[in-house]
């Protein structure tokens, strides 16, 4: 894992960064939720990538009836 502040390399679990001596136990538990987040984003635009594909099928059906 890498401190947020410092970039250094700090142990797993770390509470706190041992080469600027930051607090990283409370910004770590926020990239991992933001990590989270970001997975759940782009989960979420593939999803509506692919009903406006679905979308734009019908459309197309429809016009050529």
């Amino acid at each position: 894992m890498r401190c947020p502040y410092c970039q250094s390399g700090t142990a797993e679990g770390a509470l706190v960064c041992a080469a600027c001596g930051r607090d990283i136990a409370v910004p770590a538990t926020l990239i991992a939720e933001r990590d989270d987040l970001l997975r759940k984003r782009e989960a979420l635009r593939d999803e509506l990538q692919r009903a406006r594909d679905e979308a734009e099928a019908i459309m197309r059906r429809r016009k050529s009836r």
